[in-house]
C-alpha cells in the first residue's frame, strides 16, 4: 500500500508539534482561508465546515497544479472555538478583547471545540469529525489576566490560552481529550487514519 503524503492545512505550530510528537512529520501548507465567509452559530457545525473548508482549500491548489497526479496526499484541516454561556469565541482581536474575554472566562467551565477535516486526494474520501472537552477556568485576578495577557500568548490561541504553555497554569482541569485543547485530538486522528484504511504507524 502507498503511503501518502501528509499534508497540514494550517500555520499552528502546535498542531504542527502534537503531530512531530507522535511521529508524523507534516509538509505544512497553510490554506489562509478567509474565516470571516463562514456565519454559523452551531460551534460543532461551525469548526467542522472551517475544518474542511481549509483542507479542500489545500486539496483544489494541489489539484491546479497537478501535484495529485505524481503523488498521493493526505490532508488534515483543523479549526477550534470555545464556547462560554452559549457565546462562540475564536481568537481575541487585540490585548483588550483578551483582557475583558479572561474576566468573563475566569470561574466558568468552557467547551473546546475543534474539527478536524481529513482528504485522501488517492482514495477520493473525505472525514471530518468533532470534539469536544469541557475545560474548567480558574477563578484568576485581575492581575494575572493582564500579566498573562501581557505575554501575547493568548493572543494566538482561539480559546485566549494556550494549555501547553502559560495558561496551563490557569485551568484547573478538563473533561475530554487533552490534546483537543491544543488543537488536534489524537485519538481522533488515529481513528480517522483507521477509517481511510490507514495505520499512525504507516507514519513513523
Amino acid at each position: 500500500m502507498e503511503i501518502p503524503t501528509f499534508i497540514l492545512a494550517s500555520s499552528s505550530s502546535a498542531r504542527l508539534r502534537l503531530l512531530e510528537t507522535v511521529g508524523i512529520n507534516p509538509i505544512v501548507m497553510p490554506s489562509n482561508f478567509d474565516e470571516s465567509t463562514v456565519k454559523l452559530t452551531e460551534p460543532r457545525k461551525l469548526v467542522e465546515t472551517l475544518a474542511q473548508a481549509k483542507a479542500e482549500t489545500i486539496a483544489k491548489s494541489l489539484i491546479k497544479k497537478n501535484l495529485s497526479e505524481t503523488q498521493s496526499n493526505l490532508i488534515l484541516g483543523c479549526d477550534s472555538v470555545l464556547v462560554i454561556e452559549d457565546e462562540i469565541y475564536g481568537k481575541p482581536a487585540n490585548t483588550k478583547e483578551a483582557i475583558a474575554r479572561w474576566q468573563k472566562m475566569r470561574g466558568q467551565v468552557g467547551e473546546l471545540y475543534t474539527g478536524h477535516a481529513l482528504i485522501d486526494l488517492a482514495k477520493n474520501k473525505t472525514i471530518v469529525l468533532c470534539r469536544m472537552t469541557k475545560v474548567h477556568f480558574a477563578p484568576v485576578n485581575d492581575q494575572e489576566i493582564e500579566a498573562y495577557v501581557s505575554t501575547g500568548e493568548p493572543l494566538k490561541c482561539a480559546g485566549c490560552f494556550a494549555i501547553e504553555g502559560k495558561g496551563g497554569l490557569f485551568i484547573e482541569k478538563i473533561e475530554g481529550c487533552h490534546t483537543n485543547v491544543i488543537g488536534l485530538s489524537l485519538p481522533l486522528l488515529r481513528v480517522m487514519l483507521n477509517n481511510l484504511g490507514y495505520q499512525v504507524s504507516n507514519f513513523w
